[in-house]
């Protein structure tokens, strides 16, 4: 028979397993450390600029479709007509948001009426005027906005957003 037991055999392969592991990470830690200075952990990460639309595009109360980060982030430009929570542009009435709603990534429909954004699944509502507060239903977060910028040409850019995107760990990873 062996002089091995089993629980020194158990030990010793869970030290091979965990060295493999160590020496498999301690490469890519080493490149993370050299690379271009992105890194994942930081709370505010880079977002691309990109043009939604111009301000003669934009009817009051009519919605703009578009998307940001990427493809596949749908979201809506509105101009709402009266100044608002963190609005852009003369009238600093301009604001977008997702258009998935923060409970179950719903796609929401925006009422001018009220000037709220409905989701379809839960019944959950929130204010276009206050930054995307939830005012009712299962969500647990407000809905993410985008925050905009305005050249000097009248052009719209999305340039980053405020708060977390349905359904990611973050919004932007490169």
């Amino acid at each position: 028979m062996s002089d091995v037991s089993r629980r020194h055999f158990l030990k010793l392969g869970a030290c091979v397993v965990g060295g493999a592991c160590a020496a498999d990470a301690l490469p890519s830690l080493t490149h993370a450390a050299e690379g271009s200075g992105i890194s994942t952990l930081r709370t505010t990460l880079p977002y691309p600029r990109i043009k939604l639309a111009s301000i003669g595009q934009l009817t009051t109360g009519h919605e703009h479709l578009s998307t940001y980060p990427d493809q596949a982030s749908p979201v809506v430009l509105i101009k709402l007509g009266r100044p608002v929570v963190n609005g852009v542009g003369p009238d600093r009435d301009i604001v977008a948001y997702s258009r998935r709603c923060s409970h179950m990534g719903g796609t929401l429909s925006f009422r001018p009426d009220s000037a709220t954004f409905h989701c379809p699944l839960h019944y959950a509502m929130f204010d276009a005027q206050k930054g995307g507060l939830l005012i009712i239903g299962q969500a647990t977060d407000n809905l993410p906005q985008l925050e905009l910028e305005i050249d000097a040409a009248g052009d719209v850019f999305a340039v980053g957003i405020r708060g977390l995107l349905y359904g990611r760990q973050a919004n932007v990873l490169a």
